[in-house]
């Protein structure tokens, strides 16, 4: 699915829009909270924290999620809780008031644990018992309607996580030998640009160039890199004009995010930041928020200071919608961005 072929899923009960959640996240959220933001009747955002440790104020995470539902431009929210209600009532208490100062009308608030969920604005006995409602979510239509479409909900964030993890064993040992080479590929090629005297590089940016348009090319026909090519493109994209270029080049479509996706779990671990940057940037413009924040959390535990992992990790933390910045990243220079003209890119909807 692309983002702009995502199907509309019919919401018409607490239990729909709670069947409906992992599906706009991308796993199942437990011990969280998460405001579901609508412009009118229609979903057009979801965004997840953890939930506050016990003893601790809820309300800095609180007015933080508010913000980032804000510059959605949403007019209402739903706010969920995951887990018991000792941790729960506070987090929710503060995300609704929070969102109430922020101008957003609150539809309800819900909590949801152990195939039940009670809601906080419902006082009435008939349609929200003390006991709380019984759901399930595998006999929900709109999981089945999600599931028909192609949408993928994984049991846990651990389980997206586990997406962008390093391979290991025999394919980890190939990687290395793949990457010893490629090392002596690019020295080679650097020692040959300084003899012939070829200003600034280009030998090193035309092949490196060729290396993404390759990779690029490859992947939207459905093919698989092989281990030389990948670990020439990790060692290659050090060069930050070939970088730039295949950031220039990546969008929201899935082959781009199989690619980058392919790219950081085979690349070795002194070698991820560029591919797990270029792979945060397709899942945003694609609206997975979750795959491109567990992508970055990669990138900066091993590269903290890489600026490009930064400045993507500075505007998922932000909320800030990919329709913003269309047009972006024009790349005129090593790291220099400026913005374009917008042009509407759909974000994942229901």
């Amino acid at each position: 699915m692309t983002p702009t072929d995502r199907p509309r899923l019919a919401v018409r009960s607490p239990a729909d829009l709670i069947a409906a959640v992992p599906y706009l996240l991308g796993f199942h959220p437990a011990d969280s909270v998460v405001v579901v933001a609508l412009r009118g009747r229609r979903v057009i955002f979801a965004a997840r924290g953890d939930l506050p440790e016990p003893g601790a104020d809820p309300r800095p995470a609180a007015r933080h999620l508010a913000g980032v539902i804000g510059r959605q431009g949403a007019e209402s929210a739903t706010v969920i809780g995951y887990g018991p209600a000792a941790r729960v009532t506070g987090a929710v208490d503060a995300v609704g008031e929070a969102l109430t100062v922020a101008g957003l009308l609150v539809l309800d608030a819900l909590r949801v644990t152990e195939g039940r969920w009670w809601s906080y604005l419902c006082a009435e006995p008939d349609c929200c018992p003390p006991d709380g409602t019984a759901y399930d979510p595998a006999a929900s239509e709109v999981s089945a309607a999600a599931v028909f479409a192609g949408q993928v909900a994984l049991p846990d964030r651990a389980a997206l996580t586990a997406q962008v993890a390093p391979l290991d064993g025999p394919a980890r040992v190939a990687m290395r030998r793949a990457t010893a080479r490629a090392r002596r590929r690019l020295v080679a090629l650097t020692e040959e640009a300084a003899e012939t005297a070829l200003a600034g590089g280009r030998s090193v940016r035309s092949a490196g160039v060729a290396a993404v348009r390759t990779a690029l090319r490859r992947h939207r026909r459905g093919e698989r890199l092989t281990d030389d090519e990948v670990a020439w493109l990790t060692v290659i994209l050090t060069e930050l004009p070939v970088r730039d270029h295949a950031w220039e080049r990546t969008d929201g479509r899935d082959p781009d995010i199989s690619l980058w996706t392919d790219v950081l779990r085979r690349a070795e671990p002194e070698l991820i930041a560029a591919p797990g940057s270029l792979l945060a940037f397709a899942a945003w413009r694609a609206g997975q928020g979750a795959l491109a924040a567990v992508a970055l959390e990669r990138v900066l535990e091993v590269h903290p200071d890489y600026s490009l992992a930064m400045l993507l990790d500075d505007l998922l933390r932000r909320g800030l919608p990919p329709s913003e910045l269309d047009g972006w990243p024009a790349v005129d220079g090593p790291n220099v961005v400026r913005r374009r003209s917008r042009r509407r890119i759909s974000r994942r909807s229901i």
